[in-house]
């Protein structure tokens, strides 16, 4: 086991043992949902970031609904990636939901009710993204579930040309760490983090992706995921 595969897992154990975790059940190889999800989601939204962006993309893992249910509250649009990114991202108008549905709108089981599939040339210019963690160091280094969808999604969104996004987590305490998490070249890391107990800015000494890192992309993900080989016909194109 990898040194990366040992602290996710000493943090689903521990929000499991410690009864810090809920529904859906077991924690573990998945973004846990955690008791408190809801208090970091105000957090977040009480912030000048939060307040001044127009677009916001979220991840579509359970502790982050409560946030993408306020952001189509607030009047923002909300953008979401489809499952393990075939078909690239989900946009959410707050126009094309009905008042009281917010919540509905925002879960994963019925998003495609409200939203629609954007191909790469209607991609909005993102201001704020949110993302989904297993374990986080105070410094912004972050693990995720070990799939590497929320590195290869920022990616996605640089190459497109997208500004360097603010990039912000929303977890439960005991998912900080002091481990010394390694960082490969493709991965995210964050600029702040919501807790329960209140925000942390991490003043990240660790560059982000400004895109895809193709040599680490494999033939067998490219044919996983269809927005890879589409994003790279399109920078051919465009070159």
């Amino acid at each position: 086991m990898n040194k990366k595969d040992e602290i996710r897992n000493q943090v689903w154990t521990k929000l499991t043992e410690e009864k810090l975790g809920r529904f859906p059940f077991p924690l573990e190889n998945r973004i846990p949902n955690f008791k408190g999800a809801e208090a970091a989601a105000r957090y977040i939204t009480e912030m000048d970031l939060y307040k001044s962006a127009k677009v916001i993309k979220v991840n579509p893992d359970s502790p982050q609904l409560p946030l993408r249910t306020q952001i189509l509250k607030d009047g923002k649009m909300l953008l979401v990636p489809t499952p393990r990114l075939k078909k690239g991202f989900i946009q959410v108008k707050p126009e094309w939901v009905p008042k009281g549905e917010e919540r509905k709108a925002a879960s994963l089981t019925s998003i495609m009710k409200y939203g629609r599939v954007l191909s790469l040339a209607q991609m909005p210019e993102i201001d704020l993204i949110v993302v989904g963690s297993v374990a986080i160091h105070r410094d912004g280094r972050r693990l995720g579930k070990g799939e590497g969808y929320a590195d290869r999604e920022y990616a996605i969104i640089r190459e497109l040309g997208n500004k360097e996004a603010p990039v912000i987590t929303s977890i439960q305490s005991a998912q900080l760490v002091d481990d010394e998490i390694p960082v490969d070249v493709y991965d995210l890391t964050v600029d702040w983090i919501a807790t329960e107990k209140g925000l942390i800015r991490t003043n990240s000494p660790f560059p982000k992706p400004t895109g895809i890192v193709w040599s680490e992309v494999s033939e067998e993900e490219m044919e996983a995921m269809p927005v890879l080989k589409e994003i790279k016909e399109w920078i051919s194109q465009r070159a």
